[in-house]
């Protein structure tokens, strides 16, 4: 049995520099991994494939990311994928946080492990990438610096540990309506979009735009965010585009005395996972806590 953690990622800043010929946008983004929240899969020999996976809302055929992934292995590497795929969800899906895209590139890697080594590192990028613009990300360790629309990977130092504090909203944020509205939207008057600074990182992210005029409670929380004592700065840390109705999660890092504290040597430590409980005066539920 092989066992692979596959983990979230954040856009500590996110820059949209452009609409492509393809319909993508060209973009300049940071991301780091939070080894604290992670799914787990573990690969199975088996006579025939299989997957299962422990949230039954997910989709098990062919549109999940980790079927679809197995399904390129095996074009890719001219075999059938004889084993079980046993997928247990820890990180909220559609919350902009990379759950499907990092379960997806593990795949990758573990059939990879489990039929020898088959194909080679560029191989199996070429498969991520066709999967969708961040599955290449989570194929290497560490922060990255990535560029094109998302598919370009350069590493780069990681940021110093810090704790972080996430909050998902109930509601979804449509990605292809953000994109669409990035170049037409203005900034709401009295809410703070400049970047902000943490050691050696510059937070920004130019969805903030989009999204904040589309959905006034998310500028709302941020500025209630940057209010808090504890709260070392806040962005909108959102996910990359053409995913299918997310739901984004609002990101800062933090000195929380109640339950955020930092977790092992990781680029980034995720302190808590919270989840937001009204619309209207910010309260907030612990819904997952990560020694």
């Amino acid at each position: 049995m092989i066992t692979l953690h596959a983990p979230a990622k954040l856009n500590l800043s996110l820059r949209v520099l452009s609409k492509r010929q393809d319909g993508f946008h060209e973009l300049d983004t940071l991301m780091v991994k939070l080894p604290g929240l992670a799914d787990t899969l573990e690969f199975h020999e088996a006579e025939e494939f299989s997957f299962r996976c422990s949230d039954s809302s997910l989709p098990a055929g062919d549109e999940n990311l980790v079927v679809r992934a197995a399904r390129a292995y095996e074009a890719a590497a001219a075999l059938q994928c004889r084993c079980c795929i046993s997928l247990t969800k820890t990180i909220p899906h559609g919350a902009g946080l990379g759950g499907g895209s990092s379960d997806a590139a593990m795949t990758l890697l573990g059939l990879n492990q489990l039929h020898g080594f088959r194909l080679t590192v560029n191989e199996l990028h070429g498969i991520a990438a066709s999967l969708g613009s961040d599955v290449p990300f989570f194929l290497s360790a560490g922060a990255s610096r990535c560029t094109g629309r998302g598919e370009i990977i350069q590493p780069v130092p990681s940021p110093p540990p810090l704790p972080v504090l996430l909050l998902k909203p109930s509601f979804s944020v449509a990605t292809p309506d953000a994109y669409k509205r990035w170049s037409s939207s203005q900034e709401l008057p009295g809410i703070r979009y400049r970047p902000q600074l943490i050691p050696d990182i510059f937070l920004l992210n130019d969805l903030e735009r989009p999204v904040f005029e589309k959905h006034r409670f998310l500028a709302e929380l941020k500025q209630w965010l940057l209010e808090r004592r504890d709260c070392r700065r806040a962005d909108e840390w959102l996910g990359l585009h053409r995913v299918r109705g997310p739901a984004r999660s609002l990101g800062c890092p933090c000195s929380c005395r109640c339950s955020a504290h930092g977790t092992g040597p990781g680029p980034l430590a995720l302190g808590g996972l919270y989840g937001m409980t009204t619309n209207r005066r910010p309260r907030l539920t612990t819904l997952a806590a990560f020694p």
